[in-house]
């Protein structure tokens, strides 16, 4: 069977190996460890498509060791216990193993331990790789025995020569092809994969099915692959921006139950909980905002509390931040606000600042006007200095933020209707 492109394309090398030079960049000490020809137990945590599992293969080359795999989601203790004998046979021939471990987070407790004494007694060499915080997801006496790697989402320049290497290989990639990417296809693909190499050079391999050899991948091409992609990722049919959009809209019409429906049928559909916290925040700003500010910090405590849980835990804690957007009360006045302003700023980014609220750090500055004329407002009388302006002169008087009549903002517009009736 033919191997996928991602697969051919893993790192022979530490050498070839790219991103994660934090990791394994000359003088870094995993890469002094290789190149000695000698290993320790580990646990590499990061994202999808970052590395860990070819990084896992690249320790067992470098020592000579056998190579062994196990995936906690399909294996138990009576797998471990198989491994585990034939690393001792290995280990009587005078032959190493490196036990690799994806998923390792999906051990409970007791599996976990079970590779405890092997560990110990160097029967084998542990790497487990995770995208779990594994402060949280390993327990305290395997956690103890191996040192953590973090490695990170490859960055857009990792991601470019990794399609660049596969585009241009004739023995394992696409180079016998004489393919070619556009630039902005390039630059599309590099981040809409996330920092994702397996992600990028599957899409790659699936752009170059649909065309002749010799052809150019321009950005129609890509960003077809892509969207086949996510509209796939609904295990329900529906289109995965229908469903964000669902979303949203529950929270902003204030209906709590069908903001969790929807919210549970992306997450149980796949949905990266990352990307829904980074929407629950917008919709905090954009459909919240000051008529309740506590939607905001809920929010982003829902985000840190799901961070240093990770999932089942952490996800009542998303339901939680759901149902409190969907109940508050509901403004779009700062976001109608940050619009009219952003308009008027790009119409006139030239507008000079009024003299009076210049800064005056030096002599010539003073000499000039700068800062004459200002007024101190804590100095003023209910500490506002009535009728000082700050606008630029040609643009006048403006006013973007317009409270509406629901919650704290109720009082927001009560005192700003105080102080422009003041300034009168």
């Amino acid at each position: 069977m033919h191997a996928p492109l991602a697969d051919r394309m893993r790192p022979r090398t530490i050498d070839e190996y790219i991103g994660q030079a934090h990791i394994v960049g000359p003088d870094k000490p995993l890469r002094k460890a290789l190149e000695s020809g000698s290993v320790h137990s580990m646990v590499l945590w990061g994202p999808p498509g970052t590395g860990k599992t070819t990084l896992a293969r690249l320790v067992a080359g470098y020592v000579d060791a056998r190579f062994s795999t196990l995936s906690a989601v399909t294996s138990g203790v009576k797998d471990i216990r198989q491994v585990v004998e034939e690393a001792k046979l290995a280990q009587g021939s005078g032959r190493a193993t490196v036990l690799f471990v994806d998923e390792v987070h999906r051990f409970n407790k007791s599996q976990q331990d079970a590779f405890l004494p092997h560990i110990e007694d160097g029967t084998i060499s542990f790497i487990g790789a995770t995208t779990e915080n594994p402060s949280f997801e390993l327990n305290r006496a395997l956690l103890s025995r191996l040192r953590v790697y973090v490695l990170k989402s490859l960055e857009k320049d990792a991601v470019n020569q990794i399609l660049h290497d596969a585009l241009t290989d004739d023995e394992r990639g696409l180079g016998s092809r004489g393919l070619k990417l556009a630039d902005d296809a390039c630059e599309f693909l590099s981040e809409v994969c996330g920092g994702d190499a397996r992600r990028a050079l599957s899409m790659l391999e699936v752009a170059s099915d649909l065309v002749e050899d010799g052809s150019t991948l321009d950005v129609e091409a890509i960003r077809e692959v892509a969207g086949q992609r996510i509209a796939s990722f609904d295990k329900g049919g529906d289109v995965f921006y229908d469903q964000i959009s669902a979303l949203h809209k529950s929270i902003r019409g204030s209906n709590p139950d069908a903001a969790l429906y929807w919210c549970n049928r992306m997450l149980e559909g796949g949905c990266d909980p990352h990307y829904l916290m980074r929407r629950l925040v917008r919709v905090a700003s954009e459909d919240i905002g000051n008529a309740d500010p506590r939607a905001l910090a809920i929010t982003i405590d829902a985000w840190n509390a799901f961070d240093r849980l990770g999932s089942p835990e952490g996800d009542l804690a998303i339901g939680q931040a759901v149902v409190f957007l969907a109940s508050a009360a509901k403004s779009n006045a700062v976001y109608a606000a940050w619009g009219a302003a952003q308009e008027d700023a790009r119409r006139s980014p030239d507008a000079e600042v009024p003299m009076h609220i210049r800064n005056a750090p030096t002599g010539l500055m003073k000499e000039i006007g700068a800062g004459k004329g200002y007024r101190y407002d804590h100095d003023e009388r209910d500490g506002f200095a009535s009728g000082q302006t700050y606008f630029p002169e040609n643009l006048g008087e403006k006013r973007y933020y317009n409270p509406v009549n629901r919650g704290l903002e109720i009082k927001i517009a009560e005192k700003l209707a105080r102080l422009r009736d003041s300034s009168k």
